[in-house]
């Protein structure tokens, strides 16, 4: 009988360490070239030349480079989230 609380914890850490792993996996391929494939997928009447100069931008990172990317995306009427996502893509390296 007390077998299954020890399987019951058991499984819930695997199931956290294996959740901690996903939430880490996007972070790995973020650069400004996911950026720009983010917005061409989600929004692909997107400017290809406007989106790639906007993920330079926000792939120097900080809050000043997430507003400039953001501002070009913007600008060219990607939608604000797709504008948001991307541009948090690309300042993660």
């Amino acid at each position: 009988m007390r077998l299954a609380p020890r399987l019951t914890a058991a499984l819930s850490g695997l199931a956290l360490a294996l959740g901690g792993v996903v939430a880490l996996a996007p972070a790995a391929h973020a650069t400004p070239q996911a950026c720009f494939y983010t917005v061409l997928e989600k929004h692909p009447e997107a400017s290809p030349e406007v989106v790639e100069q906007a993920c330079q931008l926000g792939a120097e990172g900080g809050q000043e480079s997430f507003r400039a990317c953001y501002f070009e995306l913007r600008q060219d009427y990607v939608p604000a989230t797709v504008a948001a996502e991307a541009c948090r893509r690309a300042a993660q390296k």
